[in-house]
């Protein structure tokens, strides 16, 4: 419910001040810059509009208004008012100001629902940049938290040139190989989609034994993403271990 009601409004803020916040654990933030992109192009839709036909209306009741009275030159017709009404519309620094929210709501629509980049709005993140230089705490590592980034640019142009990619890929099961490296167990796991959540260090669940994720890499087709885990000894179940269970994988190499 969090999510719902006050995912979208923090969603605003960058990714530094995002997870500070208490609640922060308890949000979908996916889910809440969905829906807050969404809120903010439909609302920045709604206010354009609004604005137009005020603005328009205003300036052409006046500009008619002015010729009437004899303030303006003799000739001029109603069309070069509504002209110039427009005109004074498309250049007035509000209509920019509104159609750079409409556009950022996109993006951030686009971003979280297609690449699960959960951005935050461009002002907030040059406030948090320029709080982070006061204070002494800049450096690459800031700018990366704080949401809007070439790092993020290059993350979500690589996937989007993924979902390109895999939308044309076949349906595959997943293929196993096990192998031997000095007493360990490796179990090599390469599938056709992206396993998601699937970072290193973290640990797997597989039929009744333990693993801990090593690496994850890129390979070669039908099956592009590889995943290399080492069996662990024992294991413990919790919250963070990720449940592996394939539907009729390819197993090769099985010790």
């Amino acid at each position: 419910m969090l999510t719902y009601l006050l995912g979208p409004i923090l969603a605003l803020l960058p990714r530094r001040w995002r997870e500070l916040l208490p609640v922060g654990e308890a949000l979908d933030w996916r889910r809440a810059t969905v829906l807050s992109g969404f809120a903010e192009s439909v609302m920045a839709l709604i206010a354009l509009m609004y604005w137009y036909s005020y603005s328009v209306t205003t300036w052409v009741s006046h500009g008619l208004d002015a010729a009437l009275e004899g303030k303006m030159p003799s000739g001029v017709t109603d069309h070069e008012i509504g002209f110039t009404a427009l005109l004074i519309f498309a250049t007035h620094p509000l209509t920019w100001l509104i159609a750079y929210a409409g556009a950022e709501g996109s993006v951030r629509l686009v971003a979280a629902a297609f690449t699960e980049t959960n951005l935050g709005t461009l002002p907030l993140f040059v406030l948090e940049k320029i709080i982070t230089k006061i204070s002494g705490r800049g450096g690459p590592g800031a700018a990366r938290a704080a949401g809007f980034s070439q790092g993020h640019f290059s993350s979500y142009l690589g996937s989007v040139r993924e979902k390109v990619m895999v939308a044309r890929l076949p349906q595959v099961p997943d293929e196993l190989c096990y192998r031997r490296s000095d007493a360990d167990v490796i179990l090599e796991i390469r599938a056709c989609r992206r396993k998601e959540e699937w970072t290193p260090p973290r640990t797997v669940r597989f039929q009744d034994a333990y693993y801990r994720l090593e690496s994850a890499s890129e390979g070669t087709l039908p099956r592009p993403f590889h995943y290399q885990l080492r069996r662990l000894a024992a294991g413990v179940p919790g919250r963070s271990v990720l449940i592996y269970s394939p539907e009729e994988p390819l197993v090769r190499g099985k010790t």
